[in-house]
């Protein structure tokens, strides 16, 4: 069985279309279905390839160097998507890596450790049916490794990625971290998605899931 999860007013005609030649979006070609299939588009996806679109996002790093950047996500989020990157983009945020997360076998430890910006992962929630906000692609992840996924449970820490311990202490400053109220937050925000720093029971720094 497949799944629908658009569920608000879409103009699919709009979302074909390029905004322009760094900012754009496009259905998933051959060309690019070739580069997911059996990855990130696993033997079990049950998401059409229909309801996923392949976005181009130029993008600065943190020496203000621009770099042209690619994400595949829901049909639900692209135009949001391709909006919120373009401001940042125009308020020189910065975001070291956008790559599709194929390119790393779509291993999430290995992306996060590499500082990479993603979306689109299909997997289930661990130990249940139910399909994750990356699965659906309705979830990205900003500059995970100075930003990290940590939770505590029994006593036990679980960091995510393994190596961004010293990005724990939210107090120090240091480049690419995320913040309450930046200009980062305030844009996905704008646009109906939540934060996973805001979470209590965990923190997910680098985390925007669309709550619908």
């Amino acid at each position: 069985m497949t799944a629908n999860f658009c569920e608000f007013p879409y103009d699919t005609k709009k979302s074909n279309s390029c905004k322009n030649k760094n900012f754009y979006i496009a259905e998933i070609d051959d060309a690019v279905f070739n580069r997911i299939k059996g990855k990130s588009y696993k033997t079990d996806c049950t998401l059409p390839l229909k309801e996923l679109r392949y976005l181009r996002l130029l993008h600065k790093d943190i020496n203000g160097v621009e770099r042209q950047g690619e994400m595949i996500c829901n049909v639900c989020i692209a135009e949001a998507l391709t909006d919120i990157f373009q401001k940042l983009y125009e308020n020189n945020y910065p975001i070291e890596k956008i790559r599709l997360i194929d390119e790393y076998d779509a291993d999430d430890e290995k992306s996060m450790r590499d500082n990479n910006s993603s979306c689109f992962n299909f997997r289930f929630i661990s130990h249940t049916k139910k399909i994750s906000k990356h699965g659906l692609g309705l979830a990205v992840d900003i500059n995970p490794l100075c930003n990290p996924y940590i939770k505590r449970v029994d006593g036990k820490l679980i960091l995510e990625p393994s190596t961004a311990a010293q990005y724990m202490d939210r107090t120090k400053n240091f480049p690419y971290k995320i913040e309450k109220n930046s200009i980062i937050c305030e844009l996905f925000a704008a646009h109906g998605f939540e934060w996973g720093g805001d979470w209590e029971d965990r923190k997910d720094y680098q985390h925007f899931e669309l709550t619908i």
